[in-house]
């Protein structure tokens, strides 16, 4: 970045880092992504598909207007 970038730029990057660490916290602690134990390359990446799969159906519920409110 030059030091002529807008503030709204600033701003917008700001919020992209932010969701960026979010939704890593959330794959780590939420679903899971840190908890493979294992030692092959393939159990690794099954493990790793079904948790960004996980969060992206989280993601979808959330942005779902229609969708009801956890209890």
């Amino acid at each position: 970045m030059s030091i002529g970038t807008p503030p709204k730029t600033l701003v917008r990057l700001a919020k992209v880092r932010w969701r960026i660490e979010h939704d890593y916290r959330e794959l780590k602690h939420g679903l899971g992504l840190d908890h493979f134990i294992g030692r092959a390359y393939i159990g690794w990446h099954r493990h790793v598909t079904f948790t960004v799969i996980a969060q992206a159906f989280s993601t979808l519920l959330r942005l779902d207007p229609k969708a009801d409110a956890p209890t």
